[in-house]
This record gives structure tokens, sequence and C-alpha cells, in this order.
């Protein structure tokens, strides 16, 4: 029997972006280039390990805002015509680079990673490669989770009650249209955890959740294992707490793997590096520099003078920095399990993002991480919460904290002078959302689609993202435009309620726009706690 257990956790989330109004939006990119870096690798990656028969068990949450666009015509149609752009630069690369041999064994690799790319999604898995997480999940290689519907911040929601419900309700809904089944867990936004949530998980079916480590640390009564088992609510809902240790080794861009010198620069991009008028065509006539995707040098150091990028060697320190996480972990289990009466688990999520788009070598960082597992050792064995829940009968109680991950733990990234200003209209439009949804208790068509679509505009402007951006200070505008498009939007289609006067051609404009959730059920905000 194993000493322990590693319970990788991968979230993959991307805010609902779809502008059917414009052929060139630069923010659709953001899925573009996640599916090309991340979710395709990532299939890869465990297709191979199941055609090798390596045995491996990761848990995998998918937001239910990312299943949506991936299943989205539109945005699948313009992704297609992205990966055939990325192929034809890659191929002129391939001849303008022809005579530095290096840079062409780059181009010939970027060329032919894009063309695979377009294959596996195309043809292997027919333009929808959430049936690959659905097979992985059946096989029960994946435990496939989700999180909440807009990945809203569940703390900022709190003095609604029933937007929690929402959030919940329509991120189950979601996963039940693609996987047939309630799921098992759900990723807390952010790990932003208050008190009460997990009573609401469990009204829709969820067995478990994840916090951050001092959502655990600082429970009550004090936690008997760390962060190394599960934890039962008073709602019969568990909870698992993120080891620190692993996840910083990780994340870490300063002192984990990523930053290794050998590993590829992610901000020295072609986009930026080559003139402007030879890649313009190929970035959709965007107006301004973006990443290709194709990238020449490494991260070499703190220079701007970056060597050329070695694949063959960064795919060495991949190996090796594979090889001294799961040593690093044998020796974490070797200072736990004489302090326990049970076999540890290290839970140590991620987002899914980082491997591949953030950092390049990550998939096959992973790769060879579950080979290592599986064939050199039998110390320490992978598992998902579902499988560790399985093995004992009783768990010990807790009340988790007041918990977030980011900047401090206690929801500071996501309540901060840069975007406060959003909760007083966030919170104002969810009472006149509930206030909306206990009034019409009969409505017409029209209303029930006005009352509908304002649940859905509720939802977005929820979006956890739009704070983490003003926050964070990157397209700015973009989360401010969203979170203002929104709350108008629902103002308008309120204000047109009220009055009698609901103006089909400004609903269906937006119905199509922002088609989440078609089954949405605005009754859901009637609730009285």
């Amino acid at each position: 029997m194993a000493k322990g257990y590693l319970a990788l956790v991968l979230h993959a989330h991307l805010p609902f972006i779809r502008h059917p109004e414009s052929e060139n939006y630069l923010e659709e990119n953001w899925l573009f280039e996640a599916i090309t870096d991340t979710y395709v690798p990532m299939i890869e990656v465990f297709d191979g390990l199941i055609q090798d028969n390596v045995d491996f068990h990761v848990t995998f949450s998918l937001s239910p805002t990312l299943m949506t666009m991936l299943r989205d015509e539109l945005l699948i149609s313009r992704y297609l015509r992205h990966l055939d752009r990325l192929i034809h630069l890659s191929e002129k690369e391939t001849e303008r680079v022809k005579n530095e041999k290096r840079f062409h064994d780059l181009a010939v690799m970027y060329r032919d990673r894009f063309i695979r790319a377009k294959k596996v999604f195309s043809e292997i898995y027919g333009k929808d490669i959430l049936l690959a997480f659905k097979k992985f999940n059946d096989l029960g290689k994946l435990e496939v989770i989700t999180c909440c519907g807009t990945h809203g911040y569940l703390p900022s929601i709190d003095p609604y009650k029933a937007g929690i419900r929402a959030q919940i309700k329509t991120a189950v809904d979601t996963y039940k249209n693609v996987f047939g089944s309630v799921p098992k867990g759900m990723w807390l936004p952010e790990c932003g955890y208050n008190e009460g949530h997990e009573k609401i998980l469990r009204e829709f079916g969820i067995q478990y959740f994840f916090v951050e480590a001092h959502g655990v640390l600082f429970g009550s009564p004090r936690p008997k294992y760390a962060v190394y088992s599960p934890y039962i609510c008073e709602s019969g809902t568990y909870v698992f707490g993120r080891d620190l240790d692993s996840s910083k080794s990780v994340w870490s861009a300063k002192d984990g793997y990523p930053g290794n010198y050998n590993y590829r620069e992610y901000y020295r991009d072609i986009g930026f590096d080559l003139d402007f008028n030879y890649i313009k065509p190929y970035i959709n006539n965007f107006n301004t520099r973006v990443n290709t995707g194709i990238k020449y040098y490494r991260i070499t150091g703190a220079t701007d003078q970056k060597d050329i990028y070695d694949h063959r060697l960064a795919l060495e320190t991949a190996a090796k920095d594979s090889a001294d996480f799961m040593n690093s972990r044998q020796k974490q289990l070797d200072n736990l399990v004489d302090l326990m009466d049970r076999t540890p688990v290290i839970v140590s999520p991620y987002d899914a993002e980082l491997f591949g788009h953030w950092w390049f070598e990550g998939p096959d960082w992973l790769n060879y991480l579950l080979r290592k597992m599986h064939f050199d050792q039998d110390k320490i064995k992978t598992i998902t919460p579902g499988g560790y829940l399985k093995l004992y009968d009783k768990y010990p109680p807790i009340k988790p904290s007041m918990s977030s991950w980011g900047y401090k733990g206690y929801s500071e990234v996501w309540l901060d002078g840069s975007n406060d200003w959003i909760y007083r209209h966030l919170h104002k439009i969810s009472e006149l959302m509930s206030e909306s949804a206990k009034q019409y208790t009969a409505p017409s068509q029209v209303e029930e689609r006005a009352l509908n679509q304002m649940a859905r505009e509720l939802l977005l402007a929820q979006s956890s993202d739009w704070a983490f951006i003003m926050k964070t200070g990157t397209f700015v505008n973009y989360a401010k435009d969203r979170t203002k498009e929104h709350i108008g939007r629902f103002l308008v289609l309120h204000d047109q309620l009220r009055k009698g006067e609901i103006q089909e051609t400004f609903l269906k404009e937006s119905e199509g726009k922002y088609n989440i959730f078609p089954d949405i059920d605005y009754r859901i905000y009637a609730r009285i706690d």
C-alpha cells in the first residue's frame, strides 16, 4: 500500500467572451490560445498515458463559462480560422529562417504543433474537445468537476444567498448537460469561502470542495491532520485544504520550476519582435501587436539579451523537475506517516492554463511526473478527492474559516481600491433581481425571457475575472466595460419590465450576444432565506 497520495487538481477557466458583433475581437484570443497551448496538449498527454497503460488519477475542473465557449459554433469557427492563420504564419517562418538552423528547427516545431492541434481538435474529437474530458472521466482517469456558473467570487455575493444558489445551480445544470450527472466536487472560485456556503453546495448534490490552506488550518475545531486529510462539515459536505509546499514549487515564477532559465520565455514573441506589416495579416488584422504563440527564446535570466530556446534541453529540464517534485513529495510523506493514523493526501491545485500557456513545458512536466510515479516508485500514488473519500468510513469534523487564495488570503485581490466600486452596483441589481423574481410568479412569455436574461446579465457581471483584471492592471478597460455593460443591460431590462414596455429587439440582441445558460430559470432568485 502506498505511504501517501497526491491529489493533483487542475482548474480550467476563462471568462465568457463572445463578440458576434465584431469579426476581430482581441479578447477572444484568450480562448484560442488556451485551446492550442493548454487543453489540446493536456488531452494529448492523457491520451498517451492511457495508450501506454499508465495508471493515473487527476482531478480536472471545467468552469461552466469555458464549457459553453468550447461548444459555441461561432467561437469554434473563429478558432479554426485562428489556427489556419498560425499554420500559414509558421510555414512562412520556416521559409524566412531557413538558413538559420536553430530558428528553423523551432519554426518547424511550431508548424507541426499547430497542424497537430488542428488534427486533435477537428478530426480526432470532431470540434468538441469536451468529449475528450468526458472520455477520461468515464474511464476513471480524470475526475472532472466544475466551479460556479460565471466564476462569481462567493464571499462578495454572500449578502444575497439566492445569488450563490444561482451560481451553483447553473454550474450543476451545465455540467449535467455535458457529463450526464451531478459533479462530485466543486472548485470555489478563487478558493473564496465563507461560512454557510457548504450547505448550499450540499443542496445541489456537491460532495466536496476546496479551500486555501488557512481555511482548514484556522478551522474549528483545530484540524487533527492539518491539510493532509479531508474533513466533514456539518452539512455533510467534505472540504480539502491546499498544500502550500507542493503548490509553491509549481506556482512560483521566482522559486518554482517555471522560472528555470532553460524554459521558453513567454514574453518574447514574434508578434512583438518582427515587422508589424509582416505579422499583421496573421493576427486577425488587429491594429496592435499581440502574441502569436511563436517564441524563439528561453528565459535565460534577468536580462534582455535572451538566448535561443533549446527545446531538447527544456524537455530534459522538465524531466529533472518532475523527478524533483516526486522526490520532494516522498520526503514530505516520510515526515507525515508517523504522525497520522491514516494515509495522508497532498492536495496540489493549479490553474490548468499555467500548463502550456504560461509554462510551455508544463504538459511535458506533468507527463513525466505521472509516468515516473507509475513506473519508478510505489511510495506515493495519484488519487482524486472522490477516490480518497472512499478509503475511510469517518472523517473528522470541521467548520472551515473564511478564506481565499491570492494576496494575503482574505479577499484583498477581489476587493480593493481598484475594484471596490463595482460591489454597490452588483448588490443593488442582486436586490432588484430577487424582488423581480418574487413579483413575477406568472409572467408572460416575453416577461419570462426578460427575467431570464436579467439573471444572465447579473451572473456575468459577478464574474471574479473582472475584479481580478482591475486589480492586476491588465486589460482594465475591457474588464470595466464588461462590468458596466452587464449592469447596464440588467437595468435597461428591469426598467422595461417594470414599465411593461419590453423592447423585443433589445431583448433578442441581448439573448444572442450573451447566449450562456439557455435553460436558466430566474425563479432561483425568488427563494427567501
